[in-house]
Parts: C-alpha cells; sequence; structure tokens
C-alpha cells in the first residue's frame, strides 16, 4: 500500500484535473482506487472512468451514489450490482440473474435486499445453504415470514423472530413454543428455542399481551430481554424490580416505560449496576439523581435528564454541594453564561474538566483553569473550540509534554503553525498534526518521507498541500517501473 498516494487520492483539496489523471493510473493502485470511490466531489463521468479502469471499485462507488443502474452489468459485476440493489437503487430484474449466482455469500447478500420479485423469494426460501435462508427470514416480507417461521431450523425460525414485518400471531407462537402457527411437530427437535424467545422478545412487534407472562420465566437472559421492552405494563415493572437478579433490574431501570413508583423503588436498591444504569434513565426526577450522584459514581458523562433539565433544575444541580452533581451539570454545552462561569471556577478539578470544553469561556478563564488544576484539566482546555491560537501555544510548550494535550492541539482548529510544529515531537498527536490546513507547507513535504505511514499518508492528504508538490505525486504514478532515467 502507497500510503502518500493513496493519502493524495483522498485529498480534498485535489484538483479535479489530477482526479482524471489518477484515474487514469488506478488500476495500478488498488488503495488509491479505493480512495478515489470515496470521493465526495466526483462526478459521475470520473466515476464510470474508475469503474472502467478498477473493477474493484465498483461496490464504494454505488454506496457512494455515484453509479446507476445502467452503469453496471450484473453478470460482468455482480458485486457492484449486489450494491445498488441493497440501496434500492439497481434493477429487480437483476436478482432472476444473481439468485442463482453460484457464490453462496452473494446470495445471502441478496436474501437482504428489499423489493425482491415472488419467484426470488421462493428460490432464496429453498435454498441448500442455511444462511442465505437465514438472511431472507431476517428482512422479507410479512407472507414469506410468515412461511419461514415453520422451517425444521431453529436459527432459520430465530431470524423471523427477529423480523419486525413478522406478522403479530406469528410472534406470538415462536414465543411461546419457538415453532411457528403452522409447525407439524409437537416440539422442537433442535435446542435453541430460547434464543428465539429472546429474538421475539425484543421485536417490538411481537404483542405486549404475549410478552407479559414472561416475567418469571427461569433462564436470566429471557428477563432481562424483557425488562428492556418499552411497552410493560406498570405491574409487570413492578416484578421486574423484584427481581434477584441484579442485570434484570439494571436493564429495567434503564426503561423509559417505568413510572415513578418504580424509579424510586430501584433508587434504594442495593446493587451499584442498578443505581448507574437508573441515573440513564431520561425522567429520573432530579432528587433522585441527585442522590444517585452521590452514592454511583457517575463520573463526567452525559445523563439523558441533565441534558432535558430546565433553568431551574440546572441551577439546583449547579449548587450541589456534591461535586459529582456539579460534574454532571457541567457536561452540558449549553449552559446559560451565568452556571458556565461559575462553574469553571469550582474548587473541584472533576467539575472544572467537565465545563472546560464549554463555548464561551475567556482565554483569561482557560487560563486561569489550566494555571490551577494543571494536569488534571490541560486535554479539555485544549478541546475547548474557542482556544486561541496563543493559548494553543503556551499548553504545547508545556514541559513534560502530555499525549493528550497535544492530540488535542493537532485536531484543533485553531492551532497555529508553532504549536503544530511541537506536536510532531509525539507519535500520537503527530499523524493529525501532519493533516492540518495551517501546517507550513514545507513541513508537509518533508513528512511525505516520514517513515510511519499513517504521517506519510495524512501529509499527502493535507488539503494546504502545493499543487506542485500534488502533480509531482501524480506523475510518480503514472511514469512506469523502471522507466526513470
Amino acid at each position: 500500500m502507497n500510503h502518500v498516494l493513496s493519502g493524495l487520492a483522498a485529498n480534498a483539496a485535489l484538483p479535479s484535473e489530477l482526479v482524471d489523471r489518477l484515474i487514469a493510473v488506478a488500476d495500478a493502485d488498488a488503495d488509491v482506487a479505493h480512495e478515489l470511490a470515496g470521493r465526495k466531489d466526483l462526478r459521475h463521468a470520473q466515476a464510470v472512468a474508475l469503474f472502467t479502469r478498477a473493477r474493484e471499485s465498483g461496490v464504494r462507488l454505488a454506496y457512494m451514489g455515484k453509479l446507476t443502474a445502467a452503469d453496471v452489468d450484473p453478470l460482468a459485476d455482480p458485486d457492484t450490482a449486489l450494491a445498488l440493489l441493497d440501496e434500492g437503487r439497481g434493477s429487480p430484474e437483476w436478482a432472476r440473474v444473481l439468485v442463482v449466482d453460484p457464490v453462496a455469500w452473494r446470495r445471502e447478500k441478496l436474501a437482504a435486499c428489499r423489493g425482491l420479485p415472488d419467484d426470488v423469494v421462493e428460490t432464496l426460501a429453498a435454498d441448500s445453504e442455511r444462511d442465505v435462508v437465514v438472511e431472507l427470514a431476517l428482512w422479507t416480507t410479512a407472507a414469506a415470514a410468515a412461511r419461514l417461521a415453520d422451517h425444521p431450523h431453529a436459527e432459520v425460525r430465530r431470524a423471523v423472530a427477529a423480523n419486525e414485518a413478522t406478522p403479530p400471531h406469528v410472534l406470538a407462537a415462536l414465543l411461546l413454543t419457538g415453532e411457528g402457527p403452522g409447525a407439524s411437530r409437537q416440539s422442537s427437535q433442535e435446542s435453541g428455542i430460547e434464543s428465539i424467545q429472546v429474538a421475539a422478545l425484543r421485536n417490538p412487534a411481537t404483542p405486549t399481551e404475549a410478552v407479559v407472562g414472561f416475567a418469571d420465566h427461569p433462564a436470566t437472559w429471557i428477563r432481562r430481554t424483557l425488562a428492556a421492552r418499552p411497552d410493560l405494563p406498570p405491574q409487570v415493572c413492578l416484578r421486574l424490580a423484584a427481581d434477584p437478579v441484579p442485570g434484570v433490574r439494571a436493564d429495567l431501570a434503564e426503561n423509559p416505560t417505568i413510572g415513578e413508583d418504580v424509579i424510586r423503588v430501584l433508587a434504594g436498591d442495593g446493587h451499584r449496576q442498578v443505581r448507574r444504569s437508573l441515573a440513564y434513565h431520561p425522567r429520573v426526577p432530579i432528587d433522585v439523581l441527585i442522590e444517585l450522584a452521590a452514592t454511583s459514581e457517575l463520573g463526567g458523562v452525559r445523563l439523558p435528564r441533565v441534558s432535558a433539565a430546565s433553568r431551574a433544575e440546572m441551577e439546583e444541580l449547579a449548587r450541589s454541594r456534591d461535586p459529582e452533581v456539579r460534574a454532571l451539570v457541567a457536561q452540558r454545552r449549553d449552559l446559560p453564561p451565568a452556571i458556565r462561569d461559575a462553574l469553571a471556577c469550582d474548587p473541584d478539578a472533576k467539575v472544572v474538566k467537565s465545563v472546560a470544553p464549554h463555548r464561551g469561556l475567556t482565554e483569561g478563564r482557560l487560563r486561569a483553569m489550566a494555571d490551577r488544576y494543571g494536569v488534571m484539566v490541560l486535554a479539555k482546555v485544549a478541546a475547548n473550540p474557542d482556544a486561541t491560537p496563543e493559548l494553543l501555544e503556551h499548553l504545547a510548550r508545556r514541559s513534560p509534554p502530555l499525549h493528550k494535550v497535544l492530540k488535542e492541539i493537532a485536531r484543533h482548529r485553531n492551532a497555529s503553525a508553532d504549536a503544530l510544529i511541537a506536536c510532531l515531537a509525539d507519535r500520537h498527536a503527530k499523524p493529525p498534526a501532519a493533516l492540518h490546513p495551517a501546517l507550513p507547507p514545507r513541513v508537509m513535504v518533508q513528512l511525505l518521507s516520514d517513515p510511519e505511514p499513517r504521517v506519510a499518508g495524512a501529509a499527502a492528504a493535507n488539503p494546504s498541500l502545493p499543487r506542485a508538490v500534488m502533480e509531482d505525486l501524480v506523475a510518480r504514478l503514472e511514469t512506469p517501473a523502471g522507466a526513470s532515467g
């Protein structure tokens, strides 16, 4: 793999005429062809030319929306045809060609496509490869799924149970017995009934009345799956809240279905996993959340309930005596200025670390945070979108250097040339620094010869790479091997 040429092929600033020149020799390097196929600015004529030169680029071109059905022959390029069918932009007639393809994985991919002709569906349902039938069962229509529910293999029936198009009465039958309503066997000949039941329990199309009886099922994973369903009646929620297995209660705790009565029951749970899960509930009362933060070691995370908090609730959280609670609200990126600035001056480092990336903080405040708490907050300060070039240079010169800080600086849009050059001394920060458009052109050119392939490739992909250098790199690919001199 030529990382430099691959990086150049992905360079967003590569002129269209140089793209054309790379396309003309794309068959010489599959990686270059792959990167060219992923370019958003590729015109249809260029895509067709690339496809003609490098057939292996067809699938990516199809998924990028660069090819049409008129550009593809399903016999010559079955993989590209499958990609277009998968995108809903292929010809339905192709399915009749591809359904007899000797390669099983192609038939399997065809089985996952929507809108297949009925005769193709019937052929796939009778395929000799079980994986093909399983894939069909997972994505096919209600009528075909109902027929496959009586299939002798449990793996196929499990796929039917996971298919949201499967009729509700069929799902109810699979949930109860592991077999479809038309099965002639009295009981399954195979193991796997619980896996079928889990698939049906996860399927939102399975009727609520069919699932409620599983709250007392002996298998833990059955009860855990049930606990996550968003349509549980209150009495089932209460029963699961008393389940002896913490994992069941933890899954229930995150379920948006549960009401405040169940939430408060779970808030008093003695298991840490349950309390942590409850903190992620989108409607947990603020007083409960405050209690959970104090006892569950949530750390600097963004919680749905905090994201939805009102101004008054944000103020309540920000005034809490517990730094764990203040750190939660500090994670919001839309704080009113008064709350944001108060948290930026917080006496606890974890709170300051959480608020440091917030927009609107002045350079003075960011410097004060960095000076006061040092290594504990520096990476987050460097990640602040309003960090100035001067501040980033100051952080980059810090001794000893910190990997996380330099990596944030290397990715920062405001990073100056001096800050980026400092980042080049760190192996983790070097690749993103090589890609930064503020890097001096002379340094980019030097990095094209870097022994680390990721760095050389990033330099070639840098949109500020001089055009003359781009042209020289393309010319190298155009020159036949051994023709120099």
